[in-house]
């Protein structure tokens, strides 16, 4: 999914230890993609009080959403370097084409992992057959060692795991016995699990991890924090085991991610991680002079486009002040 912020702020995200106290509330705001028919989604990071979650560093909550209402998602061709990116559904179908030549589908239960590294394009659309919308779009940065390696993309589909009435799928990393074989760049873990009503579940959780709980549908208590839909319950690195409770009176659905802290300072804006803001600027003049290249011209940073393109998002007009970083 593309950033359609028409002024995206230029964010330095600071490296982070990943130790700050105990669990704590993350709120989400709300943000339009495009038009007048925007479809609304809840961003949970970044956020001034959490750059990182380990390397997660971008989520988007949105639906359940009716199509005929909302539109859909209509994402044209657009660019993403130094960073994968990650959706999962929970409802609907989006079909995914890129500039390595894939052709996806994503269905609920199922990741579409895309690595950007030095350079790629890709297009999200909604299927015709799709009346309801809802899911996460998840970024995860690079470390500085692999950001700049080759494009790729990955599907799968987890299997469904019951324990003790929980249901789970874990589509990155180790969880309740289950790994994923999706590849990333740092020890990350993506999961959802489907509480029955009033259901308590203890995990176990990685020492070297920090976690985010993300709640989608009911409430959560989780380590003792009540967190309604859209809202992130953080637990810092060090936790050995995290309680979740499930509301009385509906079953609830979280999404649990983590990471090993990046330990890396990063510069976000748009589409685009880079190091600098003149790394960064340089993408964008990459994207914007390859968006004119003509069927046969070499491809550039972002690979040939689809045939079936028939337009491309232009880049926002970067800030007027250069970025000052922030400690």
């Amino acid at each position: 999914m593309s950033n359609l912020d028409p002024s995206p702020d230029e964010l330095v995200c600071p490296a982070d230890d990943g130790r700050d106290g105990g669990p704590r509330l993350l709120d989400y705001r709300d943000v339009p993609l495009g038009g007048p028919r925007a479809m609304p989604v809840r961003r949970s990071l970044p956020q001034r009080a959490q750059s990182f979650i380990g390397a997660w560093c971008f989520l988007d909550h949105y639906g359940p959403d009716d199509v005929s209402e909302s539109g859909g998602m209509k994402v044209a061709g657009h660019p993403h370097t130094g960073l994968q990116t990650v959706s999962w559904l929970f409802t609907g179908e989006i079909e995914h084409r890129d500039t390595t030549g894939v052709h996806a589908t994503v269905r609920p239960g199922e990741i579409n992992l895309m690595t950007a590294g030095s350079g790629i394009a890709h297009s999200e659309y909604s299927t015709p057959e799709t009346s309801v919308l809802h899911g996460v779009q998840l970024w995860v940065a690079l470390p500085d060692e692999h950001r700049f390696t080759a494009p790729a993309f990955e599907h799968y589909a987890p299997p469904v795991v019951d324990h003790d009435g929980v249901r789970v799928l874990v589509f990155l990393g180790r969880l309740l016995g289950t790994r994923s074989p999706v590849r990333t760049f740092s020890p990350l873990l993506g999961a959802e699990l489907t509480l029955p009503a009033g259901r308590s579940l203890q995990l176990d959780l990685d020492r070297d991890f920090e976690h985010g709980v993300l709640v989608d549908t009911g409430t959560a208590t989780v380590g003792g924090v009540g967190a309604k839909p859209g809202q992130l319950v953080y637990l810092p690195q060090g936790a050995a085991r995290v309680e979740v409770k499930a509301s009385d009176d509906e079953r609830t659905r979280i999404l649990l991610l983590g990471g090993e802290p990046l330990g890396e300072e990063i510069v976000m804006w748009w589409n685009f991680i880079g190091r600098s803001h003149d790394e960064v600027a340089g993408f964008r003049e990459d994207w914007q002079r390859e968006r004119s290249h003509r069927p046969g011209e070499t491809p550039g940073r972002y690979g040939p486009f689809p045939a079936q393109w028939r337009e491309t998002i232009p880049a926002p007009i970067l800030p007027n002040t250069r970025l000052k970083p922030r400690s």
